[in-house]
C-alpha cells in the first residue's frame, strides 16, 4: 500500500509507518477537537426527538413525516460511514475531516431554516452525511497522532458517544422550552465554524493512503443497497406497510440484488471501494457480524426502553428517559478503565464478560420487578446494560484494527455501518411488531429476551476472533 502527501512527494522526514513529521506534536489537542466532532453528532442522534412536538406543529404536519427527521438522519449515517473510511485514505483524513465538519454545520444552518417538512427530513440527510464522515477521519487522525498508543486512544473514543446521548434530550428541552426547535440546529453552526478553524491549524496535513481512482460502482452497489433495505425496514417500522406488502418487498429485493452485485464486484475489481478482506476475511467477518448483532441488542433497543417504560409500568416520559442516562452513566464509568487495561486483558476477555452482563441486563428488563419498585429494577436493569457496554465496547472496537492497522478508518467506517444497520433494523422490525401485538408490552419484553440469547449466542464467536495483547 502506497503511502504520500496530498499533493507532493513521500516526505524524507517521514517514519518507517509512514507518517509525516510533526504528528503527535499536538496529539492532546487534537484529540479535543476531533472529541467535539464526535459529541456533535452523538448530541444531534437524540437532541431531535424533545422537539417532534415541536417540530410538528411550527411546520404543520403529521408526527410520522416528523419522525422522518430521525429516521433520515440514521439512513444517511449508515451510508456515510464506510464511504468516509475509503475517501480517507484516498483523499486524506484531514481533507475529509473538514469536509465533514463544513457539511455538517452549513447543513445544520439550513435545518434551523427550513421552512417546510420536507425541505427539513432532506437537510437531516444531509447534514447526516456530514455527520457520519467525521468517526472514520477522526479515528484515522486519532491512530495517526498517537502512535504506539493508538489503541488506547481510539478505545477512549467509547466514552464520548454516551456523554453526548445524555446532554443530547437535555439540551433539546431547554431550547424547545426557552427558544425554538430551530436552535437545535442552530447551536451547531458557531461550534462547527470554531471547530474547523482549530482543526485546520492543529491537525497536520493530510496523508493519501492510496493512488487508485474511487471505485465508483462500487460505492453506487454499496450505497443502493444499504438505502433499498434500510428503506424497506423504516416503512414497516413506521407501520404504513406489512411484512407481505410491495412497499417492503420491493425495496428489499432490489437491495439483496444491489448486495449480490456488489459482492461479485469487490471480488473481481482490482482496488475495490471495500476489500473483500474487510467484509468476511479472518477475523473481520465474525467481528462484522457482532457489531450488527451487538448494534441491534445495545443500540436499537435503547430507543425504545423508554416506551417499555411506559407501556408496561406506566412510567411517566421524563421518568422513562431517565433510564437511558443510568445506562449511560454506567458505561462512562467503565469504559475508561477497559480502555487502559486492554492491553493486559486483550479483545476477548471483556467482550465475552461485557457481553454476559449486557445478557443479564436484558433479562432484568425482560422479568417482572421483584423487592424494589419498577423504576428501580429498570434503572439496574439498564445501569447494567451500561457496564456490560463499557467493558465490551472498547475491545469491540479495536479487534479488528489490530489486523490492519494501516485501515483504521475503513474499519472504522465498515464497523459503524454494521451497528447502525443493526440498530434501525431492530427499531423498525419492533415497532412493527407492537403495532400488531394484541399486547405490545409483553411482546416487546420477548423482544429483550430473544436479543439476550443472541448476545450469549455470540460468545463462541468471539474465540474465533484473533486474540491480542499490548500495542498494535
Amino acid at each position: 500500500m502506497t503511502l504520500r502527501h496530498d499533493a507532493d512527494p513521500p516526505s524524507p522526514t517521514a517514519n518507517p509507518a509512514g507518517t509525516p513529521a510533526g504528528y503527535g506534536r499536538h496529539k492532546r489537542l487534537v484529540f479535543a477537537s476531533v472529541s467535539v466532532a464526535l459529541f456533535m453528532v452523538a448530541v444531534d442522534q437524540t437532541i431531535v426527538a424533545t422537539a417532534l412536538p415541536s417540530i410538528q406543529a411550527d411546520l404543520h404536519t403529521r408526527i410520522n413525516w416528523a419522525g422522518w427527521t430521525i429516521t433520515a438522519y440514521s439512513l444517511a449515517q449508515v451510508l456515510a460511514m464506510p464511504v468516509a473510511g475509503r475517501l480517507s485514505d484516498q483523499f486524506g483524513r484531514k481533507t475529509i475531516f473538514l469536509c465533514a465538519a463544513a457539511v455538517f454545520t452549513i447543513a445544520s444552518l439550513c435545518c434551523g431554516l427550513s421552512n417546510s417538512i420536507y425541505m427539513l427530513i432532506a437537510l437531516r440527510g444531509v447534514q447526516a452525511l456530514g455527520g457520519g464522515a467525521f468517526m472514520p477521519s477522526a479515528s484515522g487522525i486519532v491512530a495517526d497522532q498517537f502512535g504506539p498508543d493508538r489503541d488506547r486512544a481510539l478505545a477512549m473514543f467509547t466514552s464520548i458517544l454516551p456523554i453526548g446521548g445524555i446532554v443530547g434530550p437535555v439540551l433539546g428541552g431547554l431550547f424547545v422550552t426557552y427558544w425554538s426547535w430551530r436552535g437545535i440546529f442552530l447551536i451547531n453552526v458557531p461550534i462547527g465554524v470554531a471547530l474547523i478553524i482549530l482543526c485546520a491549524v492543529v491537525i497536520p496535513r493530510s496523508i493519501r493512503r492510496t493512488r487508485a481512482p474511487v471505485d465508483v460502482v462500487g460505492v453506487a452497489l454499496l450505497g443502493s443497497m444499504l438505502l433499498a433495505v434500510m428503506f424497506g425496514f423504516a416503512f414497516l417500522g413506521a407501520g404504513s406497510s406489512s411484512a407481505g406488502s410491495w412497499s417492503f418487498l420491493v425495496p428489499e429485493g432490489i437491495g439483496i440484488a444491489a448486495g449480490v452485485l456488489f459482492v461479485r464486484h469487490i471480488r473481481r475489481h482490482a482496488d475495490p471501494f471495500i476489500p473483500a478482506q474487510l467484509l468476511y476475511g479472518r477475523g473481520f467477518g465474525v467481528m462484522n457480524l457482532i457489531n450488527f448483532v451487538y448494534g441491534g441488542a445495545v443500540l436499537g433497543l435503547a430507543a425504545v426502553v423508554p416506551l417499555y417504560a411506559e407501556l408496561r409500568y406506566g412510567l411517566r416520559p421524563l421518568a422513562a428517559g431517565t433510564l437511558l442516562t443510568s445506562r449511560a452513566v454506567g458505561m462512562i464509568a467503565v469504559a475508561g478503565i477497559a480502555s487502559m487495561a486492554l492491553r493486559r486483558t486483550g479483545s476477548r476477555r471483556p467482550m465475552i464478560i461485557g457481553f454476559s452482563v449486557i445478557a443479564l441486563g436484558l433479562v432484568l428488563l425482560w422479568l417482572p420487578p421483584h423487592l424494589v419498585g419498577p423504576y428501580g429494577w429498570l434503572a439496574v436493569a439498564a445501569g447494567l446494560t451500561g457496564l456490560g457496554m463499557g467493558m465490551a465496547v472498547p475491545a469491540t472496537n479495536n479487534a479488528t484494527l489490530q489486523l490492519a492497522p494501516d485501515q483504521v478508518a475503513a474499519i472504522t467506517g465498515l464497523r459503524g455501518m454494521f451497528r447502525q444497520s443493526g440498530s434501525i433494523l431492530t427499531i423498525s422490525a419492533t415497532t412493527a411488531l407492537l403495532a400488531t401485538a394484541h399486547d405490545p408490552a409483553v411482546a416487546q419484553s420477548r423482544v429483550f429476551l430473544v436479543f439476550a440469547v443472541l448476545m450469549v449466542a455470540l460468545i463462541p464467536l468471539i474465540l474465533v476472533v484473533p486474540d491480542h495483547h499490548g500495542q498494535w
